[in-house]
């Protein structure tokens, strides 16, 4: 744990509340995850293992650190070849592919702007990002169909913008092979004096947006410090050891699971590359490879509870975590039945680093989101914008002590002034998710601040019913909305997706219902029923109940 002793007045706690009470970050000057996290490792361990990467076919590669310097480098060269400089946006959609992890560094290193996203956009997708954030260059997996989409939104916006593809896909005119193009270049970058640090932009995510464009959340070059939090104390990486999460490169929890903490710890993380998501074939995976902490959102951990799990060993996984959305206490009880591995939930948002979460020192209370972080000072504004009473439903909030943003928080909305300034004008960064906070500490969570649905002047909270729900054997996934009523302003309506031998039914619906009022206050069943193959959902598979409301 040397390199965390060089960022952290103390590393070690006894406790969440020796963690709550006494965690620090020391802020250096001018830190750059390239130079002081990569570079370290490779000059002081440089066989140490960065990163271990797998697919579906049997294929496995293994990156050192020193090859992730070297690789970052002849990135870095090859970027400023193409033009690309400080503050250049440059996009990636390269889902699992381990250039990711070289290229975002080698983009750290020269001060270009690393956008992640995933693979699954299409040329209205890239044409919005490629205009809102001034793309100046296009790098992606070698998919015709994708090539197609890119080369389609650069025409569309009417300017030039790079391109580069990785992969085996056949050359392809005014696109570079990223493997041939980093090949011919020096695998020497040396740091600049005025290399990019501290508040220039390093990183940016486009929210996933449940409605209307999505916002351009931008992080600076001290965000990967506030992970250390999300790795140590949460998912518990340790040197040396290997953490896998299932995290496309794409999405924020990417760079909350894969990256800038991991590495932070010294631990090494799995990559593994998926045709498509296999329960058997992920299983497989965290019995194989001797992974020591294994992070999932919970709808994997809602398809894997329903696999056989009998004679399956993962007595080499020490901690799993999962996050992206609440995991309902039932999937807890029986992933914990099976296995015998109890599932730590954590909270936050592409916007910042865990917000809270179930800590390794913490005995999980199940469908609890666990206990604020100490980096934050958080607390729970009511509608009034008053501190909510312990059991009362308030919105998680982050105060900026003194206005300052703390680490790990996002710095802006990329070129808002207007919508960064109404963020955090007020002191108080308001996340727009309400919880409940018990008289413990834990956090119960609510729903989205625009979710909660007011039945016959009841507030009622999405999640709790369809936690309720998910305990009913018919019941895989569910979502719970409003809709108008003359009588009571609006009813709950279920939207439900069905496990396998169950039928929709009118018997059926009733049943559920009946099973609801039973476990749970009257008031909040549903009394509007509807069977779907499918709920719609965000590409990084977040329910999109503005669709279902609409509906």
């Amino acid at each position: 744990m040397e390199l965390l002793h060089k960022y952290l007045k103390q590393v070690d706690f006894d406790s969440y509340e020796d963690f709550n009470e006494n965690f620090s970050i020391i802020e250096p000057e001018k830190f750059n995850f390239a130079f002081d996290v990569v570079d370290y490792w490779a000059d002081k361990e440089p066989e140490k293992t960065a990163l271990v990467y797998v697919d579906d076919f049997g294929n496995k590669k293994t990156f050192t650190f020193l090859d992730i310097k070297k690789l970052s480098c002849q990135a870095a060269n090859y970027f400023l070849s193409k033009g690309i400089g400080k503050s250049d946006v440059v996009l990636l959609t390269l889902k699992h592919a381990h250039h990711y992890w070289y290229l975002s560094v080698g983009l750290h290193r020269i001060g270009a702007i690393c956008v992640p996203a995933t693979e699954q956009l299409k040329s209205k997708d890239f044409e919005y990002r490629f205009y809102s954030a001034n793309v100046k260059m296009a790098i992606c997996i070698g998919l015709e169909d994708h090539l197609d989409d890119i080369e389609l939104a650069i025409s569309n916006i009417g300017r030039d913008v790079a391109k580069a593809y990785v992969g085996g896909f056949p050359s392809r005119e005014g696109w570079d092979n990223i493997d041939l193009a980093l090949a011919a270049m020096s695998d020497v970058y040396e740091k600049p004096d005025d290399f990019p640090c501290d508040g220039d932009l390093m990183l940016m995510y486009f929210t996933s947006g449940t409605s209307g464009n999505p916002k351009i959340v931008a992080h600076n070059y001290k965000y990967p410090l506030g992970h250390i939090t999300t790795a140590y104390y949460w998912s518990a990486c340790e040197n040396n050891g290997l953490h896998y999460s299932v995290a496309e490169t794409g999405w924020a929890k990417c760079a909350w699971s894969k990256i800038y903490g991991q590495w932070l710890c010294g631990c090494a993380v799995l990559v593994h590359d998926m045709e498509s998501f296999n329960p058997q074939n992920l299983l497989g995976m965290m019995e194989s490879q001797p992974i020591t902490s294994f992070c999932a959102p919970p709808t994997i951990f809602r398809f894997l509870i329903r696999e056989d799990l009998d004679g399956r060993d993962f007595n080499h996984i020490k901690h799993m975590t999962t996050a992206g959305e609440p995991l309902n206490a039932e999937v807890y009880n029986i992933w914990h039945k099976k296995t015998g591995i109890k599932i730590r939930e954590g909270f936050g948002q592409s916007e910042s680093v865990i917000i809270a979460g179930t800590f390794k020192w913490m005995e999980p209370k199940p469908g609890s989101l666990g206990k604020p972080n100490a980096l934050y000072n958080i607390k729970m504004v009511d509608e009034n914008g008053k501190f909510a009473a312990t059991g009362d439903v308030g919105q998680i909030s982050i105060m900026l002590d003194g206005g300052k943003i703390p680490i790990g928080l996002f710095q802006e909305y990329y070129q808002d002034a207007e919508r960064t300034y109404d963020t955090f004008a007020t002191g108080v960064y308001y996340t727009g998710d309400l919880a409940v906070m018990d008289e413990q500490g834990f956090l119960w969570f609510e729903g989205r601040s625009d979710d909660v649905i007011k039945t016959s002047g009841y507030r009622v909270g999405p999640f709790e019913v369809e936690s309720a729900l998910m305990r009913h054997p018919a019941v895989m996934e569910c979502a719970i909305t409003g809709v108008p009523d003359e009588i009571r302003g609006q009813v709950l309506k279920a939207s439900i997706v069905l496990n396998k031998g169950f039928a929709p039914s009118d018997e059926l619906k009733v049943e559920i219902q009946n099973f609801v009022k039973a476990i749970t206050a009257p008031y909040k069943y549903p009394r509007v029923i509807e069977f779907l193959e499918e709920l719609p959902k965000t590409f990084n598979g977040k329910i999109k109940r503005f669709v279902l409301r609409n509906k």
